[in-house]
């Protein structure tokens, strides 16, 4: 992997028929820089998760609001903004997804599985919208 910072901007409709194209824009990019399968994976997953939220949560599937991606590298730490245009919720209001109560609903899972996924998640919020920051070290091969 190069130790030099680098870059990958997307941006998108609100249209989940988007998610697909974020996906190969970040396994290309990964790829490019060399991590493992797995590594790819595990961020595609996370990756698709967030983007999902954003799209369905954040904007409200609005076609008129976007969603912006940002992939960096630098030496072995991978960090993901995705950004919304939506009014933004509490992360730690969130229903617990392993909770007997929850384990047959459809959803309510995706924040879950971006956290055990990646190393950091954090989220900002402002009047523009929602950020969450997915971090994540690689390792080398």
């Amino acid at each position: 992997m190069s130790s030099r910072k680098q870059q990958l901007k997307l941006e998108i409709p609100s249209d989940v028929k988007e998610i697909h194209r974020v996906e190969e824009k970040l396994e290309a990019f990964c790829r490019q820089q060399g991590m493992n399968k797995n590594q790819i994976v595990n961020c595609a997953i996370a990756v698709t998760e967030a983007v999902n939220n954003a799209i369905r949560h954040g904007n409200k599937q609005d076609p008129s609001k976007k969603v912006f991606i940002q992939f960096s590298i630098s030496g072995n730490n991978i960090t993901i903004r995705i950004t919304d245009q939506g009014n933004g919720f509490d992360p730690e209001n969130l229903d617990d997804p392993l909770h007997p109560n929850n384990l047959l609903k459809e959803n309510g899972r995706g924040i879950f599985i971006v956290k055990q996924l990646m190393d950091d998640v954090r989220f900002e919020f402002n009047k523009t919208g929602t950020t969450i920051i997915l971090s994540k070290t690689l390792t080398r091969e």
